[in-house]
């Protein structure tokens, strides 16, 4: 009975972390499309949280990177009770830290990766439980790291080199007109953006809720992805999408670029296509990441334009210390619930380790209110040093 207990906490804050992704990522997708005026507000995010639903059922290989490529299962005896809970309490604390991870840049309006988020919480308390050869680390730089450097990079100079080319092929249509059409364009860019998000990010929590089935033996090693576990991560992730993270969609949309329509379009395209082809080769990528360095690619494609440096350090600042400040939430988490737990029996130390976690969210939710984003004034001109002040 308690194990089970044990594990509904787990699946509840899997599915709190897949809420946070949903509105923490939200503006990947529809940031640019927002700040143009090619969607509405409160439409775009409406938009964006279906094709996440729909996103989510798509494909299983990022889910099965999660499960089987950052923790070491073959460390765990699972017949043996005391290794089960062992994985168990791991999964749980890389939850954590993932969620606080989350919710911090969120409150900061800083758009760093919900996947770093999980798996530096990941590793830090596989960390803890294991040391550090319980990390797969061929796994996590090759699947994670590896990909971190490159997608933003790689997204910013095919967002460069197609600006560049969607000016020079418009020199001759009036702004107005150009604008008009490309507002169109992006609204078909920012959906097929949302749909590679949901296919790339949701997945994620699925393989976390598969660890820990496995680690409670209901299901295999080498058993498939249950459909209750693509259901509810999907609907988990739609709704944190439909909520809108504004704060996030406020930096994106009009902190790093002054963006117009062809720009927002060139973006959309180019974060889409390497996110959905990631996906394919079940690559963890940042869909943060490749949103970022597409936005900040259009910047400089297309002549005028202002990157605000200031914000992208700011940003990059958070990319480089997301997975080790993630991966202390981790450590901590496991050895809060562990230690309670050898005072209190297993289910005192997780019960614990919950209580803080909602705890913090709350006092970061009540910080956001004291200068609340939301969708009537998402798009207000960008005063850098009012946004460092809120945040």
């Amino acid at each position: 009975m308690t194990e089970l207990i044990i594990l509904s906490i787990v699946v509840a804050t899997a599915l709190a972390f897949d809420f946070t992704n949903g509105f923490h990522d939200t503006g990947n997708a529809m940031a640019t499309s927002i700040a143009t005026g090619a969607l509405k507000p409160k439409v775009a995010v409406g938009l964006s949280a279906t094709l996440n639903l729909i996103g989510a059922f798509l494909s299983v290989e990022v889910a099965t990177t999660v499960a089987k490529g950052v923790v070491d299962l073959k460390r765990f005896d699972l017949h043996i009770e005391a290794d089960a809970h062992k994985l168990l309490l791991v999964v749980f604390a890389g939850l954590v830290g993932g969620i606080l991870w989350n919710l911090l840049t969120w409150l900061l309006g800083i758009p760093s990766s919900s996947s770093h988020a999980l798996f530096g919480g990941l590793i830090g308390a596989t960390f803890a439980s294991l040391g550090a050869s319980g990390v797969m680390w061929d796994g996590v730089l090759a699947k994670v790291v590896f990909p971190a450097l490159a997608s933003p990079v790689i997204a910013g100079i095919v967002a460069a080199v197609g600006t560049k080319l969607v000016y020079s092929f418009t020199t001759r249509v009036q702004e107005q007109e150009k604008n008009r059409y490309f507002r169109w364009g992006q609204v078909g860019s920012a959906s097929l953006v949302s749909l590679a998000h949901g296919t790339n990010d949701a997945q994620k929590t699925m393989g976390v809720i598969f660890l820990a089935l496995v680690a409670t033996g209901y299901l295999s090693e080498d058993a498939t992805i249950p459909f209750w576990v693509k259901a509810t991560c999907a609907l988990a992730i739609a709704f944190g999408t439909y909520m809108g993270g504004w704060r996030v969609i406020r930096t994106l949309g009009k902190g790093l670029v002054e963006i117009d329509s062809p720009q927002g379009m060139a973006a959309e395209t180019s974060s889409a296509a390497i996110i959905l082809t990631s996906s394919h080769f079940g690559m963890a990528l940042s869909t943060t990441h490749v949103a970022t360095g597409s936005i900040m690619g259009t910047g400089l494609g297309r002549k005028g334009a202002e990157v605000r440096w200031g914000v992208a350090g700011r940003m990059a600042a958070a990319w480089v210390i997301t997975l080790p400040c993630a991966a202390l939430v981790g450590l901590a988490t496991w050895w809060v619930a562990h230690l309670v737990g050898l005072a209190t029996g297993e289910l005192g130390g997780v019960l614990v380790a919950f209580i803080i976690l909602l705890a913090a969210s709350g006092y970061m939710f009540l910080q956001s209110r004291k200068a609340p984003i939301h969708a009537d004034n998402v798009n207000n001109d960008w005063d850098d040093a009012s946004a460092v002040a809120a945040g």
